[in-house]
């Protein structure tokens, strides 16, 4: 399978990346608005694969192309720029793909981090706004900590909360998530829910904060 992470030079981005390359046979495409900064990271992601005896099927595209040749496209844009970067990707999309949001909108201030939801909706729904409507959208890896992801010694026991419309469309995204070793995907229900799983990204982040040996904080369901 062919997956494409849009602004997959970023935190969020670098961690599925390599983890994706590391742990299967997908092609994973890594996008950027800018190829060369999209080949830079390639190179330093091959690399660092390359040091742990893995050959990796990853490349650099911009960021329409990488959409447009994916099954799978992951939305790994930083939020204030997610739906627009949906929007000017969309004539190239079809609809046998699916795209999936990880993105999270937050503010900051002396008392930590604090969810906003955007005009009333999450990330993940605004995209959908945007996006063609018989493509489906899928909320996932909101609540995982970039850090831990990029890490590959850094053992993952962690749980993906999809949020989706399409059921078939939220079974692929789970098995993909879950070939990922240490994430267990869960169903969160329909695509209005994202709104609740987003919000958690904020708690785990000022639990880091203020807590001793909670760095990288993820969230598993018992």
């Amino acid at each position: 399978m062919d997956i494409a992470l849009l602004g997959g030079t970023g935190d969020i981005g670098k961690g599925l990346a390599l983890r994706w390359a590391h742990d299967t046979d997908h092609t994973i495409t890594v996008g950027s608005r800018h190829i060369e900064k999209a080949e830079t990271k390639v190179e330093e992601y091959q690399r660092e694969l390359r040091e742990r005896g893995v050959d990796p099927d990853i490349r650099a595209c911009e960021n329409e192309t990488a959409a447009r040749d994916a099954r799978i496209v992951v939305v790994s844009i930083p939020p204030e720029y997610a739906t627009s970067t949906v929007e000017s990707i969309a004539p190239s999309l079809s609809d046998d793909q699916i795209l999936v949001s990880p993105a999270v909108k937050m503010e900051r201030d002396a008392a930590g981090f604090h969810y906003v939801a955007p005009n009333g909706n999450s990330i993940a729904e605004e995209i959908a706004t945007v996006t063609p409507d018989e493509i489906p959208v899928v909320g996932a890896f909101q609540n995982l900590a970039a850090g831990a992801l990029s890490n590959l010694d850094n053992d993952l026991k962690a749980d993906v909360v999809l949020t989706g419309d399409d059921s078939e469309a939220k079974c692929e995204v789970e098995s993909v998530a879950e070939e990922i070793d240490g994430l267990r995907a869960l169903d969160g229900g329909s695509l209005a829910n994202s709104a609740l799983v987003e919000s958690i990204t904020p708690l785990l982040i000022n639990l880091a904060m203020n807590n001793d040996g909670l760095h990288d904080l993820g969230i598993r369901f018992q």
